[in-house]
C-alpha cells in the first residue's frame, strides 16, 4: 500500500490525517506551525517530518497537503517534481495558469494528482450521479444548489471561494462545462469582501443553474437539486438523517397542445449507505496510487472548476462595484 506524508494539521488537515491513518496509509506529519504536531504523530504511531525529508524519502510515495491555498502550487509543485503523488486540497491553486502546470507535469510524469473535491465521494452524490446518468429523471433542465451557515466568516476572500468549489465540482460533473457565468452578492462584515453571493450559470445544452452561498445565513443549509422533466432529486447533505439526504419529486412538466402544466408525483427517499467522503476520498487516492488508475477528480476537472470560479468572482466584483456595499448604516 502507498505510504502518504500528510502536510497542514490545522481545521481541515487533522481530519485529512485521521482518515489516511484509518486507511494505514499515515507515513508521517509535516507541520512546523502546530504546537502539539509531536504529541498528535506519537498518537498516530508516525513520526515529524520537515517537507524537504519526505520528498526525498524513497519509502514515501505521495504527498497529502491541507495548507493555505495560496500554498498550493508551491507545494505540489516540488512535490511532483521529486516524483511524488500529490492530494491536495480545493482549489488546486488560485491561478489557472499553475493550475495547468501541475496537471500537465503530473500526466508526463505518470504521477496521480488528486484534488480534494470532497463531495464526488459521497454516497448520496454517487447514487445521485447515477440516477441522472440511468435517467430516472428524464431532461435535466435546472439545477441549484445553496451552501448556507453562520460564519466561518473571511476577511481576505470571497464566499464564493470559501463554499463554492464544492457544489461547482458537483454541478459540472452532471451538467457539463457552462459558457455564460454572471454573478451578484453583497459586502456586509469587510468592505470588498462578498459575505453572499449567487453565481449563475449558463449551459450550451440549454440547462440554467445557480449556485448561493452564504456564511451569514442563520442555519447549516447544504442542498443540491436536478430538476428533470420526468422527476426532480433532492441531495440535502445537512439532512443529519442519512434516509432523507437524498429524495426523488416524481413530477413532471407537461406542454402538450401548448397548456404547460406541472402534474406532480409521489416523493420518495433514495437508500443511501452510509459512508464517511472524506475516507472514500482517501482510499480512492491510494488505490490510484496502488492501481494505476485515474483519479476521479484530477487537475483537469479541478481546473474546470477554477475557470468558473475565476470567472465568477470576476461577475462578482464588477458587480460588487457597481453596487453600494459599505455595509450596514451607521
Amino acid at each position: 500500500m502507498a505510504k502518504v506524508a500528510h502536510v497542514g494539521h490545522g481545521y481541515w488537515g487533522k481530519n485529512v490525517a485521521r482518515s489516511l491513518a484509518k486507511l494505514d496509509a499515515l507515513a508521517a506529519l509535516v507541520d512546523p506551525h502546530s504546537p502539539n504536531i509531536a504529541d498528535i504523530a506519537a498518537s498516530y504511531g508516525v513520526p515529524v517530518r520537515s517537507l524537504e525529508d519526505v520528498l526525498v524519502d524513497a519509502n514515501i510515495h505521495a504527498v497529502s497537503l491541507a495548507t493555505p491555498a495560496e500554498k498550493h502550487f508551491e507545494q505540489a509543485l516540488r512535490a511532483l517534481e521529486a516524483g511524488k503523488h500529490v492530494m491536495v486540497e480545493k482549489p488546486i491553486t488560485l491561478d489557472v495558469a499553475e493550475a495547468e502546470q501541475l496537471s500537465a507535469i503530473a500526466k508526463e510524469r505518470g504521477l496521480v494528482l488528486l484534488v480534494g473535491h470532497l463531495m464526488q465521494y459521497h454516497p448520496g452524490f454517487v447514487e445521485l450521479r447515477r440516477l441522472v446518468a440511468d435517467g430516472e429523471l428524464g431532461k435535466v433542465c435546472y439545477c441549484y444548489s445553496n451552501r448556507l451557515s453562520f460564519g466561518k466568516i473571511r476577511n481576505h476572500e470571497d464566499v464564493m471561494w470559501s463554499f463554492a468549489p464544492h457544489d461547482l465540482s458537483m454541478i459540472l460533473s452532471i451538467v457539463g462545462i457552462p459558457v455564460g457565468i454572471s454573478a451578484s452578492g453583497h459586502s456586509v462584515m469587510t468592505p470588498g469582501v462578498a459575505d453572499f453571493a449567487n453565481l449563475q450559470l449558463e449551459f450550451a445544452n440549454g440547462v440554467r443553474g445557480h449556485v448561493q452561498v452564504s456564511w451569514l445565513h442563520p442555519f447549516k443549509e447544504q442542498r443540491l437539486v436536478i430538476v428533470g422533466d420526468k422527476a426532480t432529486a433532492v441531495f440535502e447533505d445537512s439532512q443529519p438523517d442519512w434516509t432523507k439526504k437524498l429524495r426523488i419529486y416524481r413530477h413532471e412538466f407537461n406542454a402538450a397542445n401548448g397548456n404547460p402544466a406541472a402534474v406532480a408525483g409521489e416523493c420518495q427517499s433514495v437508500v443511501v449507505v452510509p459512508g464517511e467522503p472524506l475516507l472514500e476520498e482517501c482510499r480512492h487516492f491510494i488505490d490510484c496510487i496502488d492501481h494505476g488508475l485515474p483519479p476521479l477528480t484530477d487537475g483537469r476537472e479541478a481546473i474546470e472548476v477554477l475557470k468558473v470560479l475565476q470567472r465568477g468572482e470576476a461577475a462578482l466584483h464588477t458587480y460588487l462595484s457597481s453596487h453600494v456595499n459599505a455595509g450596514p448604516e451607521q
